[in-house]
């Protein structure tokens, strides 16, 4: 039987884990005022006069704002030079105020006002005004959806739209020390979760069961509850993000684990595969490839090289095991890694056409998963982030098929 894999009940499994979140602290108010600062001077470099935030992770990052996305605007103005300022609706500005960590002069609009017109008598308040020489260069954050954009396009007052990601993007990749810690700790979580999890398997179990135990078990080491979670069984484990059916878990099948939660923000994401019961030698040896694409993965991050280097590694090292070609199956199909941070999914991302160059403060997952369609999938993901020295795991790798998490070492 493989190590760690069953032989306790969920209360024996829960009891085991404690709170993991204390001495944590949230973001402090100097690094969003850095952050602030940084962007105003990459906006200067790149020529743009103020970027429109949306609501979301890029108004929280540079505000500490969380405000779920909606119908209406809300989100802020950053002036290459000057204050931020907040746009918000006017029965909402007590809670903007009450959630805002930048503190900032707040421009309401009434229900049947346009939140467009507000956004452009705020620009020429603060002198970004355009003239028969020039049309200001607004950057509109990437998430704000099409038809808050073509509010402002209809209006068509003179500027000159860009996409803020040059900006945000820009930022919000190079992540501080206090981002990375908040990360480690939420990945530690979760790992602690991940062995809880295998721990409460036998023959029968239910994926929802399991997915039941492990927002119970992220609750128990401090966090809210599972931001999501995907387990699946046997056949189903070569479907990347899953299938509509519950599976009941039978000797030799191989299991997949893929959750994460969320700390001050910040996530965590990590996936584990092992086999309930004795693994077959097919299962070991496509295990022990999926481990050697990792680790050549991890090996080819090196600073300065383009991101897409790293996917290029690890399709490689798949195609010498006689895997693949390219995305064909049985091997990888999907890029090998994504950046995360306050989302789950963020730029830059470890996939061919990805020419960004690896930078101190990137963090990414490392996930190249092989499919074998009709059989099983297995996927090991870890993340590292990008040290001066090179790259770092947040946590290290499965180390074998039979003992996935090291106890037995």
């Amino acid at each position: 039987m493989t190590i760690g894999v069953g032989g306790s009940t969920p209360q024996e499994a829960l009891a085991r884990l404690h709170n993991m979140t204390d001495g944590l602290e949230p973001i402090a108010h100097a690094e969003y005022q850095a952050r602030i600062g940084r962007a105003q001077v990459r906006m200067r470099e790149l020529g743009i006069d103020a970027i429109l935030l949306s609501a979301g992770s890029n108004l929280e990052y540079f505000t500490g704002v969380r405000w779920n996305p909606s119908e209406r605007l809300v989100g802020a103005l950053l002036p290459a030079n000057g204050a931020l300022e907040y746009i918000a609706p006017v029965f909402e500005e007590g809670t903007i105020r009450d959630f805002m960590v930048v503190q900032g002069a707040v421009n309401g609009w009434q229900e049947h006002e346009s939140p467009y017109r507000l956004v452009f008598d705020c620009l020429l308040r603060m002198e970004i005004r355009p003239n028969v020489h020039a049309r200001p260069r607004i950057g509109i954050c990437p998430a704000l959806p099409f038809f808050m954009f073509d509010g402002l396009r209809q209006l068509d007052p003179g500027y000159a739209f860009v996409d803020a990601a040059s900006v945000s993007g820009y930022c919000r990749q190079r992540k501080s020390s206090s981002e990375i810690a908040l990360m480690q700790r939420a990945k530690l979580m979760t790992l602690e979760v991940q062995k809880a999890a295998a721990s409460i398997l036998r023959e029968g179990i239910s994926t929802q069961e399991v997915v039941e135990f492990i927002q119970r078990a992220h609750r128990a080491v401090g966090a809210t509850g599972s931001v999501f979670c995907i387990v699946l069984f046997g056949e189903a484990s070569a479907f990347p993000h899953g299938v509509s059916y519950t599976q009941r878990l039978k000797r030799g099948d191989m299991v997949l684990i893929d959750t994460g939660c969320r700390v001050h923000s910040y996530l965590s994401d990590i996936t584990r595969s092992y086999v309930f019961g004795e693994p077959s030698e097919h299962q070991r040896a496509i295990w022990g490839f999926e481990r050697e694409a990792q680790l050549a993965a991890f090996a080819a991050a090196q600073l300065g090289a383009p991101c897409e280097q790293v996917d290029e590694a690890a399709r490689s090292s798949l195609e010498a095991c006689g895997l693949g070609p390219d995305y064909q199956l049985p091997g990888l199909p999907h890029r090998t890694g994504h950046g995360i941070g306050l989302d789950i999914h963020e730029g830059p991302y470890l996939v061919r056409g990805d020419h960004t160059p690896l930078d101190v403060g990137m963090c990414f997952s490392n996930e190249p998963m092989i499919c074998v369609p009709g059989e099983f999938g297995v996927r090991l993901e870890d993340h590292f982030y990008m040290s001066e020295r090179g790259p770092c795991w947040f946590t290290e790798p499965s180390p074998s098929i039979d003992d996935p998490f090291g106890l037995g070492r």
